[in-house]
């Protein structure tokens, strides 16, 4: 009786609430989980690797992945940023693999279309330095680039990059200092 009362009160229901019955096997409650951080996961990965016709695919894989894996999760009321830290892992594996296979030569390199990464009311000044972002990311190491991204333009502080990418705060900050060297020298 809990559960179906909590069914029909989803948009209400905790995260914590929902990770519970999800951990039960309820539909419903997986779902509604989807539902509220579906977006959120799009859009991390999609700020992460522009344009890429598998990222869709790769938060898909994300959400099963942390659907099966929803006992693991310690704090339930952490799922969103769980689930940002499997997007950015997932991401980061994509890449590494994606470089590899451009070293072989067994995919050709695809260019960002920045035009459709910046919003056409980004102040201009934002735009710039996006467009500029996302030209240098393309050469950096997976790492700093993952690190970068998450700083630049999803404004997060060090503790929570270093949470999101399972690192430890002196190795973010050691890789975000190697990539802003590297914008400061592309200037």
């Amino acid at each position: 009786m809990v559960l179906r009362l909590a069914a029909q009160s989803s948009t209400a229901a905790s995260d914590a609430s929902l990770v519970q019955a999800g951990r039960l096997g309820e539909t419903w409650a997986q779902q509604e989980l989807f539902r509220r951080h579906g977006r959120m996961a799009i859009g991390l990965a999609h700020r992460l690797v522009p344009n890429d016709p598998d990222i869709d695919d790769i938060v898909q894989d994300c959400f099963v992945s942390a659907l099966r894996r929803l006992h693991k999760l310690e704090n339930p009321q952490a799922f969103a940023s769980w689930l940002g830290s499997i997007v950015v892992h997932a991401v980061s594996n994509h890449l590494r693999r994606r470089r590899l296979l451009l070293r072989l030569g067994l995919i050709t390199p695809e260019s960002i279309d920045l035009d459709s990464i910046t919003s056409p009311n980004a102040p201009a000044d934002v735009a710039v330095e996006l467009r500029r972002v996302y030209a240098i990311l393309q050469r950096l190491p997976v790492e700093q680039r993952v690190a970068l991204v998450l700083r630049r333009v999803d404004g997060m502080e060090v503790p929570q990059i270093a949470l999101n990418m399972g690192l430890s705060l002196s190795t973010v900050k050691r890789r975000l200092k190697a990539a802003e060297e590297t914008l400061e020298r592309s200037r």
